[in-house]
């Protein structure tokens, strides 16, 4: 599942967590919009999440995740595995069509409507259109230099936007 016209990459590196995203938003084959926001700080500050797809339902996952942090008292794991199961067997959040990049500092998690969690081996997460451009910039950018978790962000990030049409370097990035 590629949703055009977002790219949100997050890095946990050296005890310090970084979540970017771009600002472009498209419809069809207009940009509509350069300067979106399509990261939320979570759970008193300690949980970043981004979202790729319809904003109308990333507003929704967000708020449904939200309450998910607060049931599970800040427990990220639990929160995303309760939430991946509401969205596929929920009537309604099934027909949501969005991915949501979500972590703290010392987790990164992707969440997706078919019931997937994953946490990726190096902590390093990317979603949407320019996502596996930016995931790419990330590895190499951590496993060769010595760049903090922010700067990988916003360096993949405009890696990403010179290659995918769909993300702008209009940037956002938040950090814990």
């Amino acid at each position: 599942m590629i949703f055009h016209g977002t790219t949100i990459v997050g890095v946990i590196k050296d005890g310090k967590a970084a979540l970017g995203g771009d600002g472009q938003v498209t419809f069809e084959d207009t940009i509509v919009k350069h300067n979106a926001k399509k990261l939320r700080r979570l759970a008193g500050d300690s949980i970043l999440a981004g979202f790729a797809g319809s904003s109308a339902d990333a507003f929704t996952l967000f708020e449904r995740f939200e309450a998910k942090i607060d049931e599970f008292k800040g427990n990220l794991s639990r929160a995303a595995v309760e939430l991946a199961k509401d969205w596929r067997t929920d009537r309604y959040l099934r027909r949501l069509e969005a991915l949501l990049a979500v972590l703290d500092a010392k987790q990164a998690l992707i969440i997706s409507g078919n019931g997937d969690v994953i946490e990726p081996d190096d902590k390093i997460v990317s979603i949407g259109s320019g996502g596996p451009y930016a995931l790419s910039a990330a590895r190499a950018l951590a496993a060769h230099s010595k760049l903090s978790a922010k700067e990988i962000v916003r360096r993949s990030l405009e890696i990403a936007a010179e290659i995918c049409i769909y993300t702008n370097d209009k940037i956002t990035i938040e950090e814990l």
